[in-house]
């Protein structure tokens, strides 16, 4: 039996697993952590801001902390506003001023602290006018809409010393923290290969047309930054995530937790070397726009990182685990927080647990040290950017049949993985009744990256999607406004 045969059979056999013994070791918090250092006197007057699904978990963790106060709740729609101010107000007695404007909140000066669970595209603007606003940020992931934009919150955190983290709760997952550890220590062997691996059924969201409005939403709030272009799918809320002037598909919506791992705990540090994205929104006609079906390739000098999207019907990974990081040494491979020798053996599994991530930023404001902070903005930046130069190749892409891809593929000499990766890709896509000569697969370029420049070596086309038109006043500023 290869090695690579035998990778592959211990990963989609041995995984599962991996789930299940560390589900013991992997609880997360309940209940917030006090600090030594809070005191009844020590209020810090919280906003949040985007009032649906992720803001109310917000109020919720942020609420229930001793000394913090939920004093705004901010959102375009003003019955989700509304909706969330009862709900802060039943739960803590206290009711939160309910706005539509977020500048609002930035001009109020009692507010010392704001999280971000609004749609992509305001993330970055929202937290750096906060910040300038004296205010310390807490923004979901993805952090930016674009490259550029990620660069942009990191510049402006540095200059205000305001703490910013990122939403990407694994950071606070203390067995992960311990493999990390153990790699660096050498003790996974020459580690070259990861995946990240995002499997779900997502359905049409319907399809293109001219949809109204609902009433209750200020539109222009709700675009802010991005192109103030009608509504051309039923859903405003949610289905955002699937046009590109507002989301940034599957790739910054769930597998940026899993990059943000592999990243960490392989100790990569930048953009990589070099991109290449296939895929495309397959399956059915509706009003998205981003890929339900993708594989990004990231090189870095010789460790390569595959990010994997299937939103059509789908087997698990294996029978028990849906979506995660696999990473592999000479040694042996982690997945999860377990890790398997090479023979797909379980040899342990790293004690800890996920801690509160919110609680850890609340900790870092009061000590006013940004090296308590578990994700730190600069860390999200990266590992967001990942994720858009994925889909700037995927964007720049052109249809070709499965051949085609697969001779492109071999002849750009990436990891072997790499093409058995797109076999199961394309075995996927025809288990699911889509004829790939009809409807062809979009390969993108590989393209080559300078990563301390955070640009593209040598293709204005690409690099002209680094960043993006903004209408005024909602502007992001260039590096030289900050």
């Amino acid at each position: 039996m290869t090695r690579t045969t035998r990778r592959q059979f211990f990963e989609e056999s041995m995984i599962a697993t991996a789930a299940a013994v560390a589900v013991g070791s992997n609880v997360p918090r309940t209940q917030a952590q006090e600090t030594k250092r809070a005191s009844a006197n020590d209020t810090i007057r919280h906003a949040v801001i985007g009032c649906r699904t992720r803001g109310r978990v917000h109020a919720a963790d942020f609420g229930r902390q001793k000394g913090v106060e939920i004093a705004y709740v901010c959102d375009p729609d003003r019955q989700l506003a509304d909706e969330l101010a009862a709900s802060v107000e039943k739960a803590t007695g206290r009711r939160p001023k309910a706005v539509q404007d977020l500048r609002v909140i930035f001009d109020d000066k009692s507010v010392d602290t704001v999280s971000i669970a609004a749609p992509n595209h305001w993330h970055a603007l929202a937290a750096i006018w906060a910040m300038q606003a004296g205010k310390h940020v807490y923004v979901e992931k993805p952090v930016s809409h674009n490259v550029s934009e990620g660069r942009r919150i990191v510049q402006v955190a540095d200059k205000t010393g305001r703490l910013c983290q990122t939403g990407t709760q694994n950071r606070s997952n203390t067995a992960l923290a311990a493999a990390a550890e153990f790699i660096r220590e050498g003790k996974l062997g020459d580690v070259t290969f990861a995946r990240t691996i995002v499997y779900g059924e997502r359905e049409s969201i319907g399809p293109r047309g001219t949809y109204a409005v609902p009433k209750n939403v200020d539109y222009n709030l709700f675009m802010g930054p991005a192109a103030d272009v009608p509504l051309t799918r039923p859903n405003l809320h949610y289905d955002w995530h699937w046009v590109w002037n507002t989301g940034n598909g599957e790739l910054g919506n769930n597998n940026i937790h899993y990059v943000d791992i592999c990243r960490w705990l392989m100790g990569l540090n930048g953009l990589g070397d070099s991109v290449l994205s296939i895929g495309g929104r397959l399956g059915y006609e509706d009003a998205g726009e981003t890929p339900n079906t993708q594989m990004v390739v990231h090189t870095f000098g010789k460790a390569t990182i595959v990010q994997e999207v299937r939103g059509l019907k789908t087997d698990p990974f294996s029978s028990k685990f849906k979506a995660g990081h696999v990473i592999h040494g000479t040694e042996g491979f982690i997945a999860e927080s377990s890790l398997f020798d090479r023979d797909g053996n379980l040899v342990r599994t790293f004690e800890g647990r996920l801690e509160d991530h919110f609680v850890n930023f609340i900790q870092a404001v009061r000590n006013n040290r940004r090296s308590d902070l578990k994700a730190d903005i600069r860390e999200g930046h990266q590992s967001t950017a990942l994720c858009h130069v994925g889909n700037i190749s995927q964007r720049l892409g052109q249809s070709e049949g499965v051949k085609e891809i697969a001779r492109r593929i071999e002849d750009s000499k990436l990891n072997a993985e790499v093409g058995l990766a797109f076999e199961k890709m394309t075995k996927h896509l025809r288990d699911n009744g889509v004829d790939l000569e009809r409807h062809k697969l979009t390969v993108g370029p590989l393209l080559r990256i300078d990563s301390e420049r955070e640009a593209f070596s040598n293709n204005p086309d690409a690099d002209a999607l680094l960043t993006r038109e903004y209408r005024r006043p909602f502007v992001v500023p260039t590096e030289g406004q900050v």
